[in-house]
């Protein structure tokens, strides 16, 4: 709030932002929104940094990419791990499964834990899943691909993860990517009925999403959750450490 102008003190001049405000509103409507995909906040950027790049459709919000914000919101800790202080990092930095095991503990002991992402988006890229029973790693795995994408590394990550478990044993599938989760338990199905088609076009990444899809649905033992990214639970850095080896 401004200071009051008493008698003396010297007149306002006009104000540099003299367009009405009905117009401003028409401006701020155009710029373009976007699903982070997550959280499933949206978001939406300045129209002058998308004109920098043409073509290129973000894919996480602010808060999401820099690890912070709502889409990592501290949890109370499941399974035997300690939550007496939450260790967090930002998606930037790249840990060797070494300093995780060091650096953090909370979160689930029990399950299948998959990461994946490129860096840039599209780019070169990696993915990592681990298996832990009991707080012990059971099994893992990982990969790198030169030219590919964060969506498809997360669902090589799921597939991955999902082969990890032996036949008719229960798990728990942990991903943080909202899109994997929603496309798997909520849309697989509705677009394999049409055919492996989307009511708006094709399917994107069919040839990992089929897949996944067919080998969940023919595992009911397991189960598919969403876990938030980069907020201390031990074995979602794990993975992410995994994803990652390829940058050390």
């Amino acid at each position: 709030m401004g200071a009051d102008h008493g008698p003396g003190s010297r007149e306002p001049g006009p104000c540099r932002w003299a367009t009405p405000l009905s117009q401003r509103r028409v401006i701020i409507a155009a710029v373009p929104e976007f699903t982070c995909q997550s959280c499933g906040d949206e978001f939406a950027l300045p129209q002058h940094v998308l004109d920098r790049y043409p073509g290129w459709t973000p894919r996480q919000c602010r808060s999401c990419r820099d690890g912070g914000g709502a889409s990592a919101p501290a949890r109370s800790s499941t399974g035997s791990g300690s939550r007496s202080k939450t260790k967090t990092r930002t998606s930037s930095q790249v840990l060797t499964t070494e300093q995780v095991l060091v650096e953090f503990t909370a979160g689930p002991q029990d399950g299948v834990f998959t990461d994946g992402g490129s860096v840039p988006n599209p780019g070169p890229g990696g993915w990592g899943a681990v298996y832990v029973v009991g707080g012990e790693i059971v099994d893992e795995a990982f990969g790198h691909d030169p030219d590919t994408t964060n969506n498809r590394m997360e669902l090589t990550a799921l597939l991955g993860g999902m082969r990890l478990v032996p036949g008719g044993v229960p798990a728990t599938i942990y991903t943080d990517s909202r899109l994997v989760v929603d496309t798997i338990t909520k849309w697989a199905a509705g677009w394999k009925q049409r055919g492996w088609k989307r009511k708006t076009g094709p399917v994107e990444n069919l040839d990992l999403v089929e897949p996944a899809f067919e080998l969940y649905a023919s595992r009911p033992e397991l189960r598919l959750e969403w876990i938030a990214a980069h907020s201390g639970d031990r074995w979602n850095e794990y993975a992410d450490a995994l994803a990652g080896r390829w940058r050390l």
